[in-house]
Order: structure tokens, then C-alpha cells, then sequence
């Protein structure tokens, strides 16, 4: 019903009869006419004609709305892998147009960063594998090893180049003007522990414990006590964080991410475990890959292989996910240990 008022609407606006259209698609205007009343519809292998005819995309001829269209975009980015120039343009230029609309502006400019974030890690891995042949077929070329190591995302020992300052600023001025936004103070944190701005820190951190009562405002107390070396006081800290009752899956997470870090890996998958046995349905994958990690750091394959089907089995039964990027890299890597 939808397509035929979008194909009578697009007719209409091109003062076109359905017998011109009929003629210029080489169809019967008894045709047309079933399609407009919504009697029927055109057959799959017409709409790109129709598509063109009228200077519109296939989706636009079903009438999909706006928001739909942006959800969409969303779902076929995180299943796809690297688009190609045309393909990355098409959805460029659509998601650019909404966020001509002040109303939809915010969702299509998240969409554009979630497109070129995307393309930039898509690019990233091909530079991965360019990198491992450059380095092997050069005998170790310097410059070789540094795009391979800048590929992977490895340290970076130049401070100049590792720093954060410019993500500092940025987000000190937004925590300014927009105190209550938990998220956003999280990342300031994070960045300023990183960069080891212990003393802006704690100033940060006052302002994240007076809207914030969760697991969270003692984990900060703990990295910074950490990052400054307090090796007393951030035992306690853990011991408390570990104590604390009645939180979420992420405070699991968040303790087994904390003993990957001091290599007690027994413990960090214990909370892993934790982690997901709290989570509600559907489950994200996170503890699985962590675990599959551990596992690969030790040099257990089986038991790597074992947590990345874990991975795939919830991806499957939890969220439906049976093709895309992100499940082949994990059957990639279960082939890989196998």
C-alpha cells in the first residue's frame, strides 16, 4: 500500500498520467493503476527501473521513513565490512541530507561518525596484514615496523604523540556546561588518568561522585590511587569495590578488567563469569572475548576456542546474529586455534 501512494505521489509531482509511466516502463497502465491502488506491486526486478526513472533510491519507493532509514544505515554498517568509495558516498550523502533537519540532526551526525569510525577500522586491519608483509618481506625495514606497530595500535612511547590534551580540553568544556552527563565525565577521567593528570583527576571525580552512587566513583578512586603509586591505599580500595553489593553486570566487568591488569587471571575470569551470569538477556559478548584473550595470553587454545564459540553462540541465540563482520572475525579466530 505504501509503495503504491510513494509511486502515484512521485507520478503526481512529475504531472505524468499512468499511461506515460506505463509506456516509459513498458507496462500496461492497468498495471500502474493496480500498483497506485495497492492491488499489487511491482515486481522486484522493475524497482531499480522505477528507481531511476524517478531519481529516487529503492528504499525511497517503499516509503521508509526518516528514522527507519537511519536504522537501517545503522544495522547494515555493523554487519558489512569496508565499503567501497560509492557505496560509503550513497550513505554519506543520505545521512548528510537528514542531518539538514535541526530535529534529526544529532541521530544522522552519530550515524556519520559510526560510518567513518567504520571505514577507519576497516582500513586499519587491511593495514594490519599490509604492515606483517611489509615487515616480513623487507627484513624488519624501520619504517616498516613503525606502521605495523601504529596499525595494531601499539603504545606509543613518544609522549608527544600519545597524549590526550586536545580530548581533554574538549571534553573539560563540555563537563562544564553539561555537569549532570555521566558518560562524558567518565571519559575525561579515563583520559586524564591515561595522561597521568592525577591532581585534575580527583577535581573531575568530586564532580562525578554528586551524581553518581554506583560501582563506578570507587573505581576511579582506585585507578588514581594506583596511577599515583599509593599501593596501600589502592588494596583497600579493591577490596572494597570487590565487597560492594547490589550492582550491575558492568561492576563485574569492571573487577575483571582490574585483575587482567595485575595479571591475576584466575580471579578476572571468575569475575568475567560474574559479569555475564548478572547480565541480563540478550547478553553482549565482552566476557566471552575477554576470556578468549586470557586464554590466548596463556597459551590455552582450547580453552580460547572454547569462549569465542561462547561468543558466537550468544551473538546466535541472544541477539539473532548469524552473518556479518563481527561474527566472522570471531570464527576467524576459533579457525585460527583449531
Amino acid at each position: 500500500m505504501e509503495m503504491g501512494k510513494e509511486i502515484r505521489r512521485l507520478r503526481n509531482d512529475r504531472g505524468l498520467t499512468q499511461e506515460a509511466l506505463a509506456t516509459a516502463l513498458n507496462v500496461t497502465a492497468q498495471t500502474v493503476s493496480k500498483w497506485e491502488c495497492g492491488n499489487s506491486i511491482p515486481d522486484v526486478q522493475l524497482l531499480p527501473e522505477l528507481a531511476v526513472f524517478f531519481g529516487v533510491t529503492i528504499d525511497q519507493l517503499f516509503a521508509i521513513s526518516p528514522e527507519q532509514q537511519m536504522e537501517r544505515i545503522e544495522n547494515r554498517i555493523y554487519e558489512h565490512g569496508l565499503f567501497d568509495k560509492a557505496e560509503e558516498r550513497q550513505i554519506e550523502q543520505q545521512l548528510q541530507t537528514y542531518a539538514e533537519d535541526p530535529e534529526r540532526e544529532g541521530r544522522a551526525k552519530l550515524l556519520l561518525a559510526v560510518l567513518y569510525n567504520h571505514q577507519a577500522e576497516q582500513y586499519r586491519l587491511m593495514a594490519v596484514e599490509c604492515g606483517k608483509t611489509a615487515v616480513e618481506k623487507t627484513g624488519g625495514d624501520r619504517n616498516a615496523v613503525s606502521e605495523l606497530a601504529n596499525a595494531w595500535g601499539s603504545y606509543m612511547p613518544d609522549w608527544n604523540v600519545r597524549n590526550h590534551h586536545a580530548l581533554i580540553d574538549w571534553f573539560s568544556d563540555f563537563c562544564r556546561r553539561n555537569p549532570e552527563n555521566r558518560a562524558a565525565l567518565m571519559w575525561l577521567l579515563d583520559n586524564l588518568i591515561d595522561d597521568r593528570r592525577l591532581k585534575e583527576a580527583r577535581q573531575w571525580l568530586a564532580k562525578l561522585e554528586t551524581i553518581d552512587s554506583t560501582y563506578r566513583t570507587p573505581m576511579y578512586r582506585y585507578l588514581i590511587a594506583t596511577a599515583e603509586g599509593k599501593a596501600d591505599e589502592s588494596e583497600k580500595l579493591l577490596r572494597e569495590l570487590e565487597e560492594m553489593d547490589g550492582q550491575d553486570f558492568g561492576w563485574a566487568l569492571t573487577l575483571g578488567d582490574i585483575h587482567t591488569l595485575r595479571q591475576e587471571y584466575d580471579k578476572a575470569i571468575e569475575w568475567y563469569r560474574r559479569g555475564q551470569e548478572l547480565q541480563p538477556s540478550p547478553k553482549y559478548v565482552d566476557s566471552a572475548v575477554s576470556i578468549a584473550h586470557i586464554c590466548e595470553i596463556r597459551g590455552d587454545k582450547a580453552g580460547a576456542a572454547a569462549a569465542y564459540k561462547e561468543a558466537l553462540r550468544l551473538m546466535k541465540e541472544d541477539w539473532g546474529i548469524i552473518s556479518g563482520e563481527e561474527r566472522k572475525e570471531l570464527e576467524r579466530a576459533v579457525r585460527k586455534l583449531q
